[in-house]
């Protein structure tokens, strides 16, 4: 038995996966895979690459087990679990093999050389996302499915007009003595009741949350929640979403399940001279209310400027368009844009965007500036093409902003 007959496997924890999908569409070689309940990895075709473990909100992407090739569990077997299976203790001969691999690799690297395994694990690398240097160490996954904490429903309230299309409310969760501590642009995981077709408890949804971390009301241990009710799905077909109407169809002082904190890298930045362009459509609205609410409480410290970019069908369906209409103009530059208003031709936040280019190159440019981003994936290349014409208008090279962006921390990209 040798080293090669020996694997690490590369799984994903279905207790705490929220089905997300980013660590299928981040996988460059196409090694994950899922069904109706499970996302798994296929350990044939999985290099170690690493490019999925970032991504992941949760966590559930960075598990593994050492084992004999040859026991490796398939698919279907992936499939099935509810939970991860223990570690299996390998054979002594496998310990063995394993340890003088080991020494191999150390004597090649004293020499100067690297295996081709090595090699090819430092090529295959990418860019992970980065917090803002600035930004508060947050606290993640201190509450599983297993352990859910307890929260308190302290108020529900639609946010937008009873003719909306939108059904979308500011949900107030109240944590009573427990400890659970959150920063702006993290998120939490809810537990609906009951369980599915197949009989299994239904799996988490995961919610940004929209409050400041001195919470929702100042000293309170709560947050808030921006939830729509799903009805329909993206092809306009009946569905009733399990989490979204469980939530939206609370009382004050009925209780939720909630895990995580989830979440350390869409993160506000905390020094002085940081300013912020924030891009969002719909309940994406929920992380920049957090931070500019952070920022409101805090005027004294945050110098730097802040730029919103709001998105939705019209006033009506805009979350937060009462209150954001009573910031100070020069507190918040607000520009909207409203894609199905008979009272405004159709424009959406990329038009907005391109409509405001000495605000936005300005910001794209300053050593301090910090971009986030976060509603439907399809606004996300709109948004980021808009970027290019302004910066190129501008004599700037967007290809090279952006890669300082995301190398320092300052570009964040959260879509659904």
């Amino acid at each position: 038995m040798g080293a090669a007959d020996i694997i690490k496997q590369h799984l994903i924890d279905p207790e705490i996966c929220i089905r997300c999908n980013t660590c299928e569409d981040t996988c460059p070689i196409d090694a994950i895979t899922h069904d109706d309940r499970n996302y798994v990895v296929k350990a044939d075709v999985c290099n170690g690459c690493n490019a999925c473990l970032s991504p992941c909100p949760t966590g559930a992407i960075d598990n593994w087990r050492t084992m004999l090739k040859g026991q490796a569990y398939t698919i279907e077997q992936q499939l099935t679990w509810d939970e991860l299976p223990d570690e299996v203790p390998l054979p002594d001969a496998a310990i063995d093999a394993a340890a003088a691999a080991a020494q191999q690799v150390i004597e090649e690297a004293s020499q100067g050389s690297k295996s081709a395994a090595v090699q090819e694990v430092e090529t295959s690398r990418h860019t992970s996302p980065k917090a803002p240097w600035s930004a508060a160490h947050p606290y993640i996954n201190l509450h599983g499915v297993r352990e859910p904490v307890t929260a308190t429903v302290a108020g529900n309230y639609r946010l937008t007009a009873e003719d909306a299309s939108s059904d979308i409310h500011h949900i107030v969760l109240d944590f009573g003595n427990h400890f659970f501590p959150v920063l702006e642009g993290q998120a939490i995981g809810i537990v609906p009741p009951g369980t599915d077709a197949s009989g299994k408890p239904h799996y988490i949804r995961m919610y940004s949350v929209a409050s400041p971390r001195d919470g929702e009301r100042p000293g309170y241990n709560n947050l808030a929640l921006t939830v729509k009710r799903v009805d329909s799905d993206h092809d306009g077909n009946p569905v009733r979403g399990v989490a979204s109407n469980f939530l939206c169809d609370l009382a004050k002082g009925d209780t939720v399940q909630v895990v995580g904190p989830f979440g350390s890298t869409f993160l506000m930045p905390n020094h002085r001279e940081a300013s912020v362009m924030m891009i969002c459509t719909g309940t994406g609205s929920a992380p920049m209310r957090a931070m500019t609410e952070r920022m409101r409480r805090n005027m004294d410290h945050f110098s730097g400027r802040r730029l919103l970019f709001f998105g939705a069908r019209n006033r009506r369906e805009l979350p937060y368009f009462g209150p954001l209409l009573k910031l100070p103009k020069d507190f918040l530059d607000i520009h909207f844009a409203f894609s199905r208003d008979a009272d405004v031709p159709r424009r959406y936040v990329q038009d907005a965007i391109r409509e405001a280019p000495a605000q936005v190159t300005a910001l794209l440019t300053d050593p301090h500036g910090h971009v986030y981003i976060c509603g439907l994936k399809g606004m996300e290349e709109g948004v980021l093409a808009a970027f290019a014409d302004i910066c190129a208008a501008a004599g700037q090279s967007w290809q090279e902003i952006e890669t300082r962006l995301r190398a320092e921390g300052r570009l964040h990209i959260e879509t659904y």
